[in-house]
Formats: structure tokens, sequence, C-alpha cells
């Protein structure tokens, strides 16, 4: 495959994963008109989770976890990534709308290095990084307070402001855990387990039962959506990204799928994103840009090469080709 090929299927390939993980957010919406949040999304991995599981069983060598480490890093992640963030993110998302949800939960890339600072010994974060994650903090904030009120859009956007902690925390403790099992089975595992978690919770939380729910084919067509689409299939996209693009360009990712979710949010469910929140998402935005320029810069000045706005002489002066 050509440079030129490869480049254009990545980018097919981003904007495919942008549109899968931003209209997740509208289809969240959708099932909670019907389906109690922790049991929604119990189904939801339920689903995800059986299909990579078979993937798994077809793609990858070892088919589950091997030995005591292993199976620590899938009970960590299943009970963090899986069921502690979910629960969290679709209990906050009946509080707002679908692009606020997606606008707060773009904090993740802002708060992981905050966790890897303290627990990965490799991990460094400077005053520049610490002002970064002060403006996405404070963006956070703008955001809850922009409906004027105390009211449900606060309760909303702190229960998706821990669901990015529990998400960014997750993810810093399974890279610093000693197992190392196989991606696609790994997240099969954690999807089943997570799962199994959150149908323990959902009675716990005083929620009725699958049988005391409604049937709607819109709610039954958004779960699996969210189930085979935008989990399964957007996984496998995410870790082919990673491959080719590095952790820095598929990370954002998570600022193409606010835009996507307040787009579709708009457009089919008459939500509207007003200038507040709009404000918060560039300070998030500009945090971000804070905590990782050093990873950034490098490819702005080759973009700026290719684009004919900075000169190959002043992009030689200081910058080194940045590493994948």
């Amino acid at each position: 495959m050509t440079h030129t090929s490869s480049s254009h299927r990545n980018f097919a390939l981003f904007s495919l994963l942008a549109v899968l993980w931003g209209t997740s957010f509208m289809a969240i919406e959708v099932g909670l008109d019907v389906l109690p949040p922790a049991l929604f999304a119990a189904l939801r991995y339920d689903i995800a989770g059986a299909v990579l599981f078979v993937y798994g069983l077809l793609a990858a060598e070892d088919w589950r976890p091997r030995g005591r480490d292993e199976w620590v890093v899938v009970l960590v992640g299943g009970a963090l990534l899986i069921g502690t963030h979910f629960t969290l993110l679709f209990s906050g998302q009946r509080y707002v709308t679908s692009g606020v949800a997606a606008i707060v939960l773009s904090l993740t890339p802002v708060l992981t290095p905050v966790f890897a600072w303290s627990l990965l010994p490799e991990e460094r974060l400077d005053l520049t990084g610490f002002v970064g994650v002060f403006l996405g903090l404070v963006g956070t904030v703008v955001i809850a307070l922009s409906s004027g009120s105390v009211g449900g859009q606060l309760v909303g956007v702190v229960l998706l402001f821990l669901a990015a902690v529990a998400w960014a925390f997750g993810s810093v403790l399974v890279k610093r855990l000693p197992g190392n099992p196989p991606v696609v089975p790994m997240q099969a595992w954690m999807m089943l387990l997570g799962s199994g978690m959150l149908h323990a919770v959902s009675p716990a939380l005083g929620e009725p039962g699958l049988e005391s729910v409604a049937r709607s084919p819109l709610v039954v067509a958004a779960l699996l959506f969210l189930a085979v689409l935008c989990s399964a299939v957007g996984f496998l996209i995410y870790f082919v990204l990673l491959d080719e693009l590095g952790a820095v360009e598929i990370s954002l990712v998570n600022y193409a799928v606010p835009v996507v979710a307040a787009i579709s949010g708009w457009a089919f469910l008459g939500e509207h994103v007003g200038p507040a929140t709009i404000t918060g998402f560039v300070l998030i935005l500009v945090g971000f840009g804070f905590m990782k320029r050093d990873a950034l810069e490098p490819r702005l000045v080759r973009l700026g090469i290719r684009s004919g706005l900075v000169s190959p002489e002043a992009s030689n002066r200081g910058h080194a080709p940045a590493d994948d």
C-alpha cells in the first residue's frame, strides 16, 4: 500500500471512528428514554463483549488470560473501565445533552497524565502540564454552570467528570500492572466482567428489571448500534489507528467526537449547545494542547510545511522528527 493510499485509509478510519463514537451519545440518549442507565450499559457490554469474544477466539492465539497477573489486569479493567465508568457515564447523561456529555468526556486525555505522573515512574508532568490540567478543569466548571443554576446539569456534569476520572485512573492502573494479555481477548473479558458488575449494580440502584421495561424497535436498534458498531467495531478501528498513527494523533479523536455528538444531537434530537458550553470545550482542548505540546509541535510544523504555512528552513530550527 502506498503512503498516499495508507494516509487516505487512515483518514477514513479516523473519520468513521469519530462518527461512531460521536453518534453513540445520541444513541445513549435514545435508549435512556426507556432503559435505566446501569441496565442499559450492562446490555450494551453483554453484546459487545460476546462479539469481541467470538472475534478473539478466531483471531487471537490466546483466547483467555493466563496466570494471576493477567487476570488481575482483566478484573481491574472490567471494574474501572467498564463497570464504574459506564455506570457514571450513562447515569450522568440523563441530565445533560449528548453534546455536553461528549465534551465533558473529552477531559479524559487531560486527566490521564495526572494519574500517570503519580503512578508511572517514567511519566512526568511539568508546570505547563499542570496549566493544561487547570484549563481543562476550568472548562468543565464552565460547562457545569452553563445552565445558570445548580440543578440537573451540574449533577450530570459531576457524574460525567467522575466517569472521565474512572477511565483515566483505570487506564493508567492497567498499564502499570505486570500482566500483559493479548489486547482483543483482554478487552472482551473486561467487557463481559464489567457487564456482570453492571448487572449487579442495576438492582442495587433500585432500577427495574428488563421484564418491566417496554420494548421498542428504536431502543433495540440503539442498543445494537452501541454494542456492535460503537463498542466492538469502534474498538478494533481504534487499535488499528493506534498502531498506524501513534498515541498522540489517535487521542485527537476525543476532540472530533464532541463535534459529531453536538451536530447529531442538534440534527436528530433538537438539542442545543450554548456559547458557555463551547467555551468550556475550547478550554479543555487548549488544556490538552498545553499537556501534549512537545508531541504536537513537530507534527504541526510538518503540517505547516505541507500546506505552505511554514518554510522548511524555519521548521528545521530545533525540531527533531517526532516518534510515533
